[in-house]
């Protein structure tokens, strides 16, 4: 593996990461790793032994990743067939029957749908909002806190550092789903976490394509818990979704760049509209999380929520979009947005929706949006 590139910025970590040292003729990313199995004379050891325990393409991925999420200290990653794999590697790897986990009441909900299975194991499950830092009124006894921020869909933040210090004085795990902001825009294992976890589906592979999870940790142990879960339950990332996902962090720093810039001229101009209310976007200066996002996000990301009248107003809107798909996720470099009612699950307005700005030109996403509110009327 090569070396990871320290002491640099943003772009030059995300283009080398994880790529091998430069041979005479070889690709600078070799291609993907197709195995089940590995020639193994003699005593099964590594590196590479069975294709559900690792794999060359996996390694070089998860190298790639921890000099994103931990540049400047050794850290180890585990890669994922989706977000959710990854997430439920973490709770249900971490914690066993009597232990108590804190979730956030506004989180991802199917990372919230997590609580039944988790209660079936005999795990207490505590809920609190992620605004104000509300859960630290219930870490009391706790093994596991799980933070999410920005939260998603409502946009929510708390303050990791304040929260991990709160955590670990009574003896607690310390998880943050880093899905929307990226290590580009935020560090979780730097304020404290223990596990960073994402999807890598949303913006960090960025192109829609793949399905992708990963956890980071810096302890050597935790991480092993979470590769042996990973090993047990045989949730193993395909090798072409991990050289994609791969190729793709090349461009994670224009592409985050280039969303941030799109996102704040978007809620600009949503922030001038008299039928959009709830406006929430943590780069905004108005915004009620922005004080807390500056101090520990360096990108405020690619997502804009804000409320239409109804349904029927939010549906006309969406229908109007030109340059926007309607679909579910978001990070993609082609702009998506939705009503995330339709799902059920989050507790929202009819009317909300949840913005992804692509990587189109600034001046035509908010153009297209604004005509589309014009048509919606």
């Amino acid at each position: 593996m090569s070396e990871r590139p320290t002491g640099t910025g943003d772009g030059t970590r995300s283009v080398h990461a994880g790529r091998p040292p430069a041979e005479p003729y070889a690709p600078s990313l070799p291609g993907p790793t197709f195995a089940a199995h590995y020639h193994l004379p003699g005593e099964a050891v590594g590196p590479y032994t069975y294709g559900r325990d690792d794999n060359p393409t996996w390694s070089r991925l998860e190298e790639a990743i921890c000099g994103l999420e931990s540049p400047e200290a050794p850290a180890e990653t585990v890669a994922f067939a989706s977000g959710m794999a990854a997430v439920s590697a973490v709770l249900l790897s971490q914690v066993c029957s009597g232990d108590t986990v804190v979730l956030p009441s506004d989180c991802y909900q199917t990372t919230r749908a997590l609580r039944q299975r988790l209660e079936s194991y005999g795990v207490r499950v505590r809920l609190a909002p992620t605004a104000g830092d509300a859960q630290l009124d219930a870490l009391d006894g706790a093994r596991l806190l799980w933070i999410e921020t920005p939260s998603n869909p409502g946009l929510d933040v708390c303050d990791i550092r304040r929260l991990a210090d709160a955590a670990h004085s009574v003896g607690a795990l310390v998880a943050v789903d880093n899905t929307l902001a990226t290590p580009l825009g935020q560090r979780p294992l730097e304020l404290g976490a223990d596990f960073a976890v994402a999807s890598g589906t949303k913006a960090l592979t960025g192109h829609g394509d793949l399905l992708l999870g990963y956890v980071t940790a810096r302890d050597p142990r935790l991480a092993a818990s979470v590769r042996l879960w990973r090993k047990t339950v045989g949730a193993i990332p395909g090798p072409m979704e991990a050289w994609l996902a791969h190729r793709s962090l090349a461009t994670l720093h224009l592409r985050v760049a280039q969303q941030q810039r799109n996102a704040l001229a978007l809620a600009n101009a949503l922030g001038q509209r008299e039928e959009v209310t709830g406006l929430r976007y943590p780069g905004l200066p108005t915004d009620p999380a922005h004080q807390v996002a500056a101090r520990q996000m360096r990108n405020f990301g690619p997502v804009v929520s804000f409320v239409l009248p109804d349904r029927e107003h939010a549906d006309r809107f969406l229908a109007a979009l030109r340059l926007a798909g309607e679909a579910t996720s978001f990070g993609s470099v082609l702009s998506t947005a939705e009503r995330r009612a339709r799902w059920g699950g989050d507790t929202v307005p009819e009317g909300f929706i949840r913005f992804s700005v692509g990587v189109e030109d600034t001046q035509d996403i908010v153009a297209d949006v604004l005509q589309a509110l014009n048509a919606a009327r």
